[in-house]
C-alpha cells in the first residue's frame, strides 16, 4: 500500500529536499550530516500531525526508535555505516503504515539503480572532472545514502502519481 495522497502531498516537499542534500552529501563527503537526519526528524514533528492521524503519527516515532535499536546493532556488527542508520532513523518514521514489500522492492530498485548509475556516471570523464573532488570516486564503498533517499523520495512520488 503506499501513502495516501494527502499524507503524500505533504511529506515529499520535505524528504525531496533533505534527499537531495543527503545524496549529495554522501557522494562527496561519504558521510550524512546530522543536521540532515534532525531535519528529518523536525519535518516529520511539524508536518506530521497534518498529513497523519494523531495515532499513526505517534507509532511512526515508534518505528524510528525500533529502527535506530536495529541501526545500532548494524553500526557495532558493521553491517552498514552510522550515516546510513541515523538517516534510515529519520525516515522511519515517514514510512508508517508503508507496505513493506512495496518498500522492500522500491529499494532493491533504487539500490540497483543507484549502484549502477553512481558507477557509470564515473566512467563518463566530463561528470568525473566536474565531481574530482568526490570522495566516493575513492572509495570502494558505495555511498549508500544515495539508495536510502531515492527510496523515499520514489515512494512518496509514486503515491502522488497513483493517487492523483
Amino acid at each position: 500500500m503506499l501513502a495516501p495522497l494527502w499524507t503524500a502531498l505533504w511529506f515529499l516537499p520535505a524528504v525531496t529536499a533533505i534527499g537531495i542534500w543527503v545524496s549529495w552529501s554522501d557522494m562527496k563527503f561519504m558521510r550524512i550530516p546530522n543536521e540532515a537526519v534532525i531535519a528529518m526528524l523536525l519535518a516529520y514533528l511539524v508536518f506530521g500531525p497534518i498529513a497523519l492521524p494523531f495515532q499513526t503519527w505517534l507509532w511512526g516515532w515508534a518505528l524510528g526508535a525500533a529502527v535506530m535499536a536495529v541501526g545500532i546493532v548494524a553500526i557495532l556488527r558493521e553491517w552498514m555505516g552510522g550515516g546510513d542508520a541515523k538517516y534510515a532513523t529519520g525516515m522511519a518514521p515517514f514510512l508508517i503504515g508503508a507496505d513493506w514489500r512495496v518498500l522492500l522492492a522500491l529499494f532493491a530498485a533504487c539500490l540497483l539503480g543507484a549502484f549502477a548509475a553512481h558507477r557509470l556516471m564515473g566512467l563518463v570523464p566530463a561528470f568525473r572532472r566536474a565531481t574530482a573532488d568526490w570522495e566516493s570516486w575513492q572509495r570502494y564503498d558505495f555511498p549508500m545514502g544515495l539508495a536510502l533517499a531515492g527510496t523515499i523520495i520514489f515512494y512518496f512520488s509514486l503515491s502522488v502519481l497513483v493517487f492523483a
